[in-house]
């Protein structure tokens, strides 16, 4: 690819690029001229902010991603950042409408972010688009998520961190779903969670991983 010069250098991205531009409209001339250090894909290198949208766009995936934000959870950059890995439709925030963007590695400005500031306005949202609403928490009842088939047109909900999914959340779940653990925590934060559970979702719908299949049949 012309234009990378320096990839052999320890810096992150690219440096100018190197011989004559191109005419193609979704190159950004600031880039162009003092290269791009963004944390974007290659293929994505000195491309402008809203061309990058705009092809992510055509390709997300049916599923959104909600999350509890009642005390400023700090889990919330980091289930941003996960969405953006796995090409969410969107984020969506129920509660508070600030958050700590540190952890998302400024992948908000490729993300669609929307807020709820209540449950009853999500779950509002949630039934006009005809998605159902997947909670993500390891709560008595929860069905396995290795295990489960997720609906193709569905939000997944984590809650807050430490109390977790809320009651209010947890009555219109058309399912809630674990992840199973191993060693001694008690939990996973919703972070981590969120991209175990995005990735469940990506196997099955995107590699025809089918998670109720007995083993014995694999």
């Amino acid at each position: 690819m012309v234009g990378v010069t320096d990839r052999d250098t320890a810096e992150i991205g690219v440096g100018p690029w190197d011989g004559p531009w191109p005419e193609d409209p979704r190159y950004d001339p600031e880039l162009l001229s003092h290269g791009d250090r963004r944390n974007v894909v290659d293929p994505y290198r000195y491309w402008r902010r809203e061309a990058i949208v705009a092809d992510l766009d055509r390709r997300r995936h049916g599923f959104h991603v909600a999350i509890e934000n009642w005390q400023h959870d700090f889990n919330i950059g980091t289930v941003v950042r996960n969405a953006n890995a796995f090409a969410a439709s969107a984020v969506h925030i129920i509660g508070k409408r600030r958050w700590n963007r540190r952890g998302a590695m400024v992948t908000d400005r490729y993300q669609h972010i929307e807020h709820h500031s209540t449950v009853e306005d999500f779950t509002a949202w949630a039934a006009a688009e005809a998605l159902a609403v997947v909670g993500v928490d390891n709560l008595p009842g929860s069905v396995p998520i290795e295990t489960t088939s997720l609906p193709r047109n569905a939000v997944l909900v984590f809650g807050q961190e430490g109390p977790g999914l809320s009651e209010p959340v947890r009555r219109v779940c058309a399912k809630v779903c674990s992840i199973s653990q191993f060693g001694s925590t008690r939990s996973i934060n919703a972070g981590v969670a969120s991209g175990i559970a995005m990735h469940a979702w990506v196997r099955e719908h995107v590699f025809g991983q089918n998670p109720e299949r007995p083993v014995s049949d694999t």
